[in-house]
């Protein structure tokens, strides 16, 4: 089963001014003051009045698009090749009364672009409008002879091109009223899902086809806030409803040969609050939700169920309690529980093996998993230039019919923030983690035909051994240096079979320039490797043969800024990004052997020049480049492999280009 659930997180304010010593007795706050005899007509603001009326910035654009490549539609916006239009704008309105307005849009128009509009008034009620699409691109040359039409996959004689893309459209109204101490709010969101995706079938031989998505999800989301001096709490309902309007689909000579995922839906409630009392904060959230699923299920020989009655009911908690015991020492700790009871209905289905149908039945597994956990911080400031922290996280998981009904997570991790020396930040941070459990058993029910001795990474026993150290200086005016370094270790000592161990390290620097005051510029580099072992075997035996994956990242950028040219109407700006990855792997049994790889790289270079025609009007001629290629060995031909018939080879290798001319206008 299948289920879309978007759990809504609270997120707390944070109240500050805690009162102590003598101010116990007496408030002098400013707030306190009495002004009933001061003439505050001498003392308002004259450099920061409160604009009446409309102001901001309205703009069109008209882009042309010289691309061979759908997936270049990632970078523009759009997969139209050829001439393009869109709408920025950045609005905003306000009376004396108070009432407000503000309108936002970014390449409304192109395939990737949103709208957003706010209207209300100050500290009583705000309306919210959203819309928004965005669009994925995989591949316009698919190949298949498998084609969606009238709800059914129709066999071709011959091989169709088909475009793999998903394309959301999202829109959202909301509508929030208070004043003071209370706030309620209420808001509706509509997705509309629709495109294809890369799937396959067995018919009986092994057949990828494009998968048609079609569906609708719907949100809702209510709540009611209240507030003190030194308190808030929140009262949320969230309720969210899948729907899929594409049914099973079916061969002329076969029917349901694929399950569409299921409609459902999901609901919950939760309590949320925050209480200050002088230097200590106590937050806390208890949610209850439930998971339904009714829907109809693909009909097998011998089984007669029509539908399942799906349901999974949600507890979720968490406590938190961070006090300021001294000007230098802050203790903080929190729990949390987290549980998911399946009570699906159980049945008794037919069970596909490797070699046929073995004409025994047995019944679905209802998992159900609960977790608690356990962290604990402190903080002491050593000086003015050193702080000191150090925490322990605990966390226990406990799941049902699994090969390993509990493990436990232990981590112990110490921060060192240094400001001993002039412009000059260095933090550091270490960690050791250690996962163990009850004993590891390969379970019939999810595992029957499964070497014993294999281990899944999630399960299995672990340590890992984390360092991070920053590093900011500020050596002169005009340059800011920013540099990350990274390492971790994870040791699966225990497993003989499956993933023994990895390593993941880099670095990242980013500089920063102002070279004076019309020139400013950037630039970044970083790299990151991924190295894994794993060990495997042929049989139900000991391991007998071994992998290395190694895994490369990089990037690298720099941009620059000029202004003030011709009286400062013109500026000119660039910005180049490249972005490599590369995954190899070896593979030894006997001999080492190197397995089909995965290698990909991207240029993007994008220039620009701002033209201010007056105060009010301005023109900007934009270019972009985009270079892109990647070859994935998993990806092949059609009837390449006897027996297997794919979407063919979905590999990239393209030179994009886009030539945009804006006009803006300003309102003043």
């Amino acid at each position: 089963m299948r289920f879309k659930f978007n759990l809504i997180t609270l997120s707390l304010l944070a109240i500050s001014g805690a009162i102590t010593g003598s101010a116990m007795a007496a408030d002098f706050g400013v707030n306190k003051a009495n002004t009933s005899t001061v003439n505050q007509q001498v003392f308002q603001c004259k450099r920061c009045p409160q604009v009446a009326g409309y102001t901001g910035t309205i703009g069109v654009n008209a882009a042309y698009i010289d691309s061979d490549d759908i997936h270049s539609g990632n970078a523009f916006g759009t997969d139209n090749d050829g001439a393009n239009g869109s709408v920025d704008a950045d609005l905003h309105y306000r009376n004396t009364a108070g009432y407000k307005a503000k309108f936002q849009a970014h390449q409304l128009g192109l395939d990737n672009g949103f709208a957003h509009l706010e209207a209300g008034k100050s500290g009583h009620y705000k309306l919210v409008a959203d819309y928004q699409q965005l669009t994925r691109y995989q591949s316009g040359d698919a190949r298949s002879q498998l084609w969606y039409k009238d709800g059914a996959l129709t066999p071709s004689e011959h091989t169709q091109i088909q475009e793999l893309s998903l394309q959301r459209n999202k829109a959202g109204l909301g509508l929030s009223y208070g004043q003071d101490f209370y706030q309620a709010y209420v808001r509706y969101e509509h997705e509309n899902k629709t495109g294809y995706q890369s799937s396959s079938i067995v018919t009986p031989r092994p057949v990828n086809f494009g998968l048609p998505v079609d569906a609708n999800t719907d949100n809702l989301t209510a709540g009611l806030s209240l507030s003190g001096d030194s308190w808030t709490t929140n009262l949320n309902y969230f309720v969210s409803q899948y729907k899929n309007d594409v049914d099973a689909l079916s061969l002329p000579y076969l029917y349901d040969v694929f399950a569409p995922a299921p409609d459902n839906q999901a609901h919950q409630i939760s309590l949320s609050g925050q209480y200050q009392l002088n230097r200590t904060v106590m937050s806390g959230r208890l949610a209850s939700g439930k998971m339904t699923q009714d829907d109809d299920l693909i009909q097998m020989s011998g089984n007669p169920l029509q539908n399942w009655d799906g349901e999974v009911d949600t507890l979720d908690g968490k406590l938190s309690v961070t006090s300021l015991l001294s000007n230098k020492l802050r203790l903080g700790g929190s729990v949390d529980y987290s549980k998911r009871d399946n009570k699906g209905s159980v049945w008794e289905f037919a069970q596909y093996e490797v070699n046929g149908i073995s004409g025994a039945f047995k019944q679905n597994i209802p998992l159900d998993t609960e977790r608690r956990g356990i962290k604990l911080n402190a903080s002491y400031r050593l000086s003015s230039d050193y702080r000191l922290q150090a925490g322990y996280d605990r966390k226990e998981m406990e799941r049902s019919y699994g090969d390993r009904e509990q493990t436990n997570d232990d981590a112990l991790w110490a921060k060192l923030n240094v400001r001993a020396l002039d412009d000059i930040k260095l933090k550091f941070k270490a960690s050791l983690d250690n996962r163990g459990g009850s004993e590891y058993q390969t379970s019939e029910l999810t595992s029957s035909e499964t070497n014993p001795l294999l281990r899944k990474y999630y399960l299995a026993d672990r340590k890992r051994t984390a360092f991070e150290a920053k590093f900011n200086h500020t050596p002169t005016s005009w340059l800011s240096v920013d540099m990350t370094a990274r390492y971790a270790k994870d040791d699966y000592n225990e497993t003989q079979l499956g993933l023994t161990e990895s390593e993941d390290y880099g670095y990242d620097i980013n500089l920063g320039l102002q070279l004076n005051a019309h020139l400013s510029g950037y630039a970044f580099a970083g790299q990151q490797w991924i190295d894994a072992a794993q060990a495997g075997s042929q049989g139900f035996s000991s391991p007998d043969w071994f992998a290395d994956i190694e895994d490369e990242f990089i990037n690298l950028g720099a941009g620059f800024n000029y202004s003030g040219l011709l009286e400062d109407r013109l500026s000119l700006g660039g910005d180049y990004l490249f972005a490599n990855s590369a995954s190899n792997t070896l593979v030894t049994y006997d001999v080492t052997t190197p397995q089909g790889d995965y290698t990909s790289f991207n240029h993007s270079l994008k220039l620009h020049a701002n033209y201010a025609l007056s105060e009010e009007m301005a023109l900007k001629l934009a270019y972009q480049y985009e270079r892109y290629y990647d070859t994935d060995y998993a990806q092949i031909d059609v009837n390449t492999v006897p027996g297997l018939t794919t979407l063919g080879s979905l590999n990239h290798n393209y030179n994009a280009h886009q030539v945009m001319l804006s006009f803006s206008y300003q309102l003043r």
